[in-house]
């Protein structure tokens, strides 16, 4: 099967959370013998940010970001493509590459996939005029990183033809223990973007937790937060690139995950970092949201908190050997049942076979 993807980057990670996810998802559905062309837009300075070269799994095609840029990488896509994927967040003329792909010929299967569905749904049901209201109904299938029933049931709602979940999971090839970098090194780390939808939530369980313990150190690792009044007991990074992702996880005592808003209300939606900070041998506290235990085991092999409070007492009664304990575990966990290997042959499954479009192509 000939797949064109739309999304924000393959090949660049700078204030770009989902590159992780898409080269997870993607190397993997190309070993299973899909033909894979990433199109990404030149914004954002990500070109200038690259932290991986073109992959052998994948044709990238950067695109100028206008609209003769987009509108030429659609028409060549349309050209070849058996499935056509837009994913959401592009971060220019999304909507405008939302509404074209709607309306491509029934013979290229349409696909909308989802990088941030609680946030996609609350825009659309806060704006009854919202473009994706009139445009989902043509997709062939909604694909999301996460939701639980919460997400597939609002997407059905607003008409969808269908939605499933397709969750984080965890490269071990890209993810895995490295030895402690001192730039790191730290009692908690959180590795997390600066965003509006974020940021109070990083100020309630990161930022609060390291007020709470001044004698305790912590790591803030993320583009944005130049500006951010911290504690003393806190040390910014910026943008830490992928290629130290392994030593960051692994330096500090544990690391923190904490969900956006619209992620948290939702639940069942867990980010990219569990699995990465989980794979890179990392104890991990995460803040509360449902459908946890669907993934990984609270108090055995992950720390919940409700609260900074909650994470500074976390901390507090943390030894090195219950972190290292509670790390492997959950390691094992993520590598028996939350990979993006398992992850791709769930995509797999849901068309190869059952689409006479597909194959009619192959």
């Amino acid at each position: 099967m000939k797949i064109c993807f739309f999304g924000s980057s393959l090949v660049s990670s700078y204030w770009n959370g989902a590159a992780t996810y898409y080269r997870g998802m993607l190397k993997e559905i190309a070993a299973l013998g899909h033909g894979i062309t990433f199109f990404e837009p030149d914004a954002f300075e990500r070109q200038a940010h690259r932290d991986i070269d073109d992959p052998d799994w994948a044709k990238v095609i950067v695109y100028p970001a206008t609209s003769d840029g987009w509108r030429g990488s659609l028409d060549a896509a349309a050209q070849s493509a058996d499935m056509l994927i837009k994913a959401s967040g592009v971060g220019v003329f999304d909507q405008e590459l939302e509404n074209a792909v709607a309306e491509l010929p029934s013979r290229i299967m349409r696909i909308y996939w989802d990088v941030d569905a609680p946030a996609t749904l609350e825009a659309m049901e806060s704006d009854p005029q919202h473009h994706l209201r009139r445009a989902i109904g043509s997709y062939d299938l909604v694909l999301t990183y996460g939701g639980g029933d919460g997400v597939v049931s609002a997407y059905r709602a607003m008409g969808a033809q269908d939605c499933v979940p397709i969750y984080n999971a965890l490269d071990p090839a890209t993810h895995f223990p490295a030895p402690p970098d001192r730039r790191f090194v730290c009692d908690l780390s959180l590795l997390a973007n600066r965003l509006p939808d974020r940021e109070k939530r990083v100020e309630r369980f990161f930022l609060d937790a390291a007020r709470q313990v001044p004698e305790r150190s912590f790591v803030l690792g993320g583009s944005g937060w130049d500006s951010k009044d911290a504690p003393a007991n806190l040390r910014k990074v910026g943008h830490v690139g992928t290629k130290d992702h392994n030593a960051f996880f692994g330096s500090a005592l544990a690391t923190l995950n904490v969900n956006r808003d619209s992620m948290a209300r939702y639940g069942f939606s867990p980010p990219t970092r569990v699995f990465e900070a989980i794979g890179a041998g990392a104890c991990l506290i995460t803040d509360q949201w449902d459908g946890i235990e669907d993934f990984i085991e609270p108090g055995r092999e992950v720390l919940v908190a409700a609260s900074g409070v909650e994470v500074a007492e976390h901390l507090a009664s943390l030894t090195s050997g219950r972190a290292q304990a509670m790390a492997s575990r959950a390691r094992t966990r993520i590598l028996s049942q939350h990979t993006y290997r398992q992850r791709a042959r769930q995509f797999n499954a849901l068309f190869v076979g059952s689409s006479s479009r597909i194959e009619a192509a192959e």
